[in-house]
């Protein structure tokens, strides 16, 4: 016998400070991630712009903005271009591994390199290892933690030196979370080359889509994205192609978005 699937509650969050935009403040609608049908609601949920978050998915629902629009890359139409065609090459030694959500000293300690260097007075800075922990571990759908580590001739594992966190979605990848090494000239460009893979291994699986978040219109750090063609952007009217800012479409928060209990 099917187990009854219960509609989700959603609550809204009090406004805060936004993250990506100065002088702007945000606010989510989100709903709990549990029981037998979190991955379908998860992967019903990414289809209309939610994300996860340990075990709540959630998108923005901000009053007076709607400059965060979601995004992916169609896989299997996917071409790497000049510049993407020499990451795969420099960092084609790299050996790939997906492993189970479980958190090791190692990808802490990367992890703290990289907020070091990207985000030191990031949100995520004052991370300690039960925070990552919880990051990662917290998780009620398929989810694992992709690694690249550069190779090793004595057997053992080589080098960390990129890692993400990405949930499987019936028709895609959600890239979670991802952090590597900046510091190394000799690894320049992982954070492209993690996504470059995820699209690869996403084709190759037959999972048509990537899923990259959120691309914010104002928000330097989030240009990167549009990088990746062909991409699409979640419309009112539906997922449609995107190119870049010119073709910007915002998703309006729905009714039940206004007549939700807020939480604090």
């Amino acid at each position: 016998m099917t187990a009854q699937f219960r509609f989700p509650r959603f609550f809204v969050t009090t406004p805060g400070p936004c993250p990506y935009l100065p002088g702007k403040t945000e606010r989510k609608v989100f709903t709990e991630l549990a029981g037998p049908n979190a991955n379908e609601l998860n992967d019903a949920l990414g289809r209309i712009g939610f994300r996860r978050s340990q075990g709540v998915a959630y998108r923005p629902s901000c009053v007076d903005c709607q400059a965060c629009v979601s995004v992916r890359v169609v896989a299997k139409e996917f071409r790497p271009n000049a510049s993407q065609r020499k990451l795969i090459k420099r960092h084609s030694d790299l050996v790939v591994n997906a492993c189970k959500p479980w958190t090791t000293e190692e990808q802490f300690a990367l992890l703290r390199r990289y907020l070091k260097a990207r985000h030191p007075g990031g949100g995520m800075a004052e991370m300690d290892e039960l925070d990552f922990a919880d990051m990662v571990e917290q998780t009620p759908i398929r989810t694992q933690v992709v690694e690249y580590r550069e190779p090793s001739e004595d057997g053992r594992p080589g080098r960390l030196v990129g890692a993400c966190l990405t949930d499987q979605q019936a028709d895609g990848l959600s890239m979670v979370y991802s952090f590597f090494e900046t510091e190394d000239p000799a690894r320049s460009g992982l954070g492209t080359f993690i996504i470059l893979d995820h699209i690869r291994h996403a084709a190759e699986t037959g999972l048509s889509f990537v899923y990259l978040g959120y691309w914010v219109e104002g928000s330097a750090r989030m240009q990167y994205k549009t990088r990746f063609q062909p991409l699409e952007r979640l419309s009112a009217g539906g997922w449609r192609r995107f190119e870049g800012p010119a073709e910007t479409a915002r998703v309006e928060p729905g009714p039940f978005a206004q007549k939700l209990p807020t939480i604090i």
